[in-house]
């Protein structure tokens, strides 16, 4: 075999083998958090799942049982965000660096926000509750757009993408 063709082949396994480690670090760093996470939400997280929705002005994040009649998690999730949405208007962000890390994309500029440049709405919703995080600050915006995929990352199967929903004003055609 020809040294340019050996060594283009090699190139190739090579790559072939890269998404197979990058799965297994993903699925060690999953649960890694799981486990952490399990210090600081009350609520099992196999037992929910978290959806992230990015709007133009920051996003919507909403945790809900999987089995609906499990009213333990349901109130367990409520209580939860309920909490987390008091910390956070405090700029309080200790509970996400202690499951994600403290280096966690977006937590940064989360945590540096003045008072009222992030504002955080809870409501209960059907199956548990939904958090929603606005801010006029378009650095602020990116940054909890990054926070928001760093947790899709993290929380791996237990959590999806609700897709981004923009707020512009239909004009009919």
């Amino acid at each position: 075999m020809k040294p340019a063709l050996l060594f283009t082949a090699l190139i190739v396994i090579a790559g072939l083998n890269a998404p197979l480690e990058s799965f297994a670090t993903d699925g060690e760093r999953q649960a890694e958090v799981a486990q952490r996470g399990a210090a600081v939400m009350p609520f099992s997280l196999k037992a929910t799942t978290h959806i992230f929705t990015k709007s133009d002005d920051g996003g919507t994040q909403q945790v809900i049982a999987k089995n609906t009649t499990d009213g333990v998690q349901i109130r367990l999730i409520r209580e939860h965000l309920r909490e987390i949405q008091t910390q956070f208007q405090h700029g309080d962000f200790s509970g996400p660096a202690r499951t994600h890390g403290a280096d966690m994309p977006g937590l940064a500029q989360l945590r540096a926000a003045k008072p009222g440049q992030i504002t955080i709405a809870y409501k209960n919703i059907k199956d548990g509750g939904e958090l929603t995080y606005r801010s006029d600050n378009p650095k602020l915006v990116s940054s909890l757009h990054v926070w928001f995929d760093a947790q899709l990352s993290d929380h791996g199967a237990d959590a999806m993408d609700g897709h981004m929903h923009h707020h512009a004003s239909m004009t009919p055609p």
